[in-house]
């Protein structure tokens, strides 16, 4: 079953009729049962959905990152304050790949016996306290798929660099990571202090050596939507702290 889903998966992106284009996909799994489900409550929200919210009989969790393309970055990292039209495009197109594709494999996994459930790629915040209930970030964090950097953004193999989603199913796989493995340091400013390229490039100094700003940081998203991307739809992105050493690759 971990096959078939990782080839699912890999498929729906090779196929995928994007303007945006993709490195390999990462694909994690962890168990229902992982005991760092229930520690969101205390890390990150009291609230945060279990597995079993969103699908009462869950036995595991698929996670999946989709890393830009190399010239995706390069476009924004090269843009000083403004954002990249194709990053704007690309975090556009990959939300949508990512609804698509989970609804598709919950399809899929149905025909085979399995039942499945997801949350939306995006959208799926608290507008006033701006905290998900469901956080894609610490479900691949707990499938093994990444660590936390200071930029409070996930950083894979591949970097950070990408989108994330997740489904939650009734079949038990093999997780790929585990909950006593020691923690695995991806970011530079975390191993030795040596970088902060992310918060030097914070246009509006939301992020800091001390912690996120989400006020001011969503503040700069929506006014991205409102005066550069009208055209594209709800585009609230910026990314520029994506775009350093960890944006394609593990930093360390």
């Amino acid at each position: 079953m971990e096959r078939f889903i990782e080839s699912f998966i890999r498929d729906q992106v090779n196929r995928a009729e994007t303007r945006t284009h993709y490195r390999e996909p990462l694909v994690g799994f962890a168990s229902a049962d992982d005991p760092r489900f229930p520690q969101l409550r205390a890390i990150a929200e009291p609230t945060h959905l279990l597995p079993s919210d969103l699908l009462p009989d869950a036995h595991s969790v698929v996670s999946f990152f989709l890393p830009f393309a190399r010239g995706i970055v390069s476009a924004n990292r090269e843009e000083p304050r403004d954002v990249a039209q194709e990053w704007a495009l690309a975090y556009l197109e990959t939300n949508e790949l990512i609804d698509h594709l989970s609804r598709r494999l919950i399809a899929a996994l149905k025909e085979r016996g399995v039942e499945a459930a997801t949350e939306p790629a995006t959208h799926s915040y608290d507008p006033d306290l701006l905290i998900a209930r469901w956080s894609h970030k610490s479900v691949a964090a707990i499938a093994g798929l990444g660590s936390f950097g200071l930029h409070h953004m996930l950083i894979t193999d591949a970097g950070c660099a990408g989108r994330l989603g997740s489904l939650v199913v009734d079949a038990p796989l093999e997780p790929t990571s585990s909950p006593i493995d020691p923690h695995r340091e991806r970011c530079l400013y975390f191993h030795d202090q040596s970088c902060t390229v992310c918060v030097e490039r914070c246009p509006v100094d939301a992020l800091t050596e001390t912690g996120l700003d989400k006020r001011r940081c969503h503040e700069r998203l929506l006014l991205t939507a409102a005066y550069h991307f009208r055209e594209l739809g709800l585009v609230d992105v910026c990314g520029k702290c994506a775009t350093g050493p960890c944006a394609l690759q593990s930093a360390v």
